[in-house]
This record gives structure tokens, sequence and C-alpha cells, in this order.
């Protein structure tokens, strides 16, 4: 009878504790900052291009967009027999 009381006794005292503890820190909003941090480093984790990294970045951070990208002229072919100016064959 003893051993019944002993254990229904720390049931009660283990439950009564773990309802006057706080499972978890207050919370608290996100100041403006904190929330720019959280979406660029999201940003950074999605697979995007750079052009479009680049263009989420400059819309997140409220800047205005830059064009990134190659130019006009491509890549250059090593098996394209065109002088190249400047520069002797």
């Amino acid at each position: 009878m003893k051993h019944l009381l002993v254990v229904s006794l720390l049931l009660v005292a283990s439950v009564l504790a773990g309802c006057a503890s706080h499972p978890s820190p207050e919370l608290r909003p996100y100041t403006a900052e904190e929330t720019r941090e959280l979406a660029l480093e999201a940003l950074s984790r999605r697979g995007l291009s750079f052009d479009e990294y680049q263009a989420k970045k400059a819309q997140l951070l409220g800047q205005p967009q830059k064009a990134f990208g190659f130019d006009q002229h491509g890549e250059m072919n090593a098996e394209r027999g065109g002088p190249l100016h400047g520069h002797s064959s």
C-alpha cells in the first residue's frame, strides 16, 4: 500500500513540475534586420541562377537591379580562326 502511495505522489509531483515549467522561451517578433537576414539565408539555399539570385537579392534589399550576365559577344570559340584585336597570331 505504501508503495502505491509513493508512486502516485511522485507521479503527481512530476506532472505539476512539468506544468509549471516553460517549454519554450518567450516569443518575440523579429526585427526588420532579422527578417531580412532570414530571407537572404533562404534565398541563398534556393537553386537559382546567378541572374535570378542577384535580382531577388536586390529586390529584398530594396536596391535597384543591376544588369548582370554575359555581354552581347557571347563566348569565344577556340576553333574560330579569326584574329584577335591587339594580339599577334
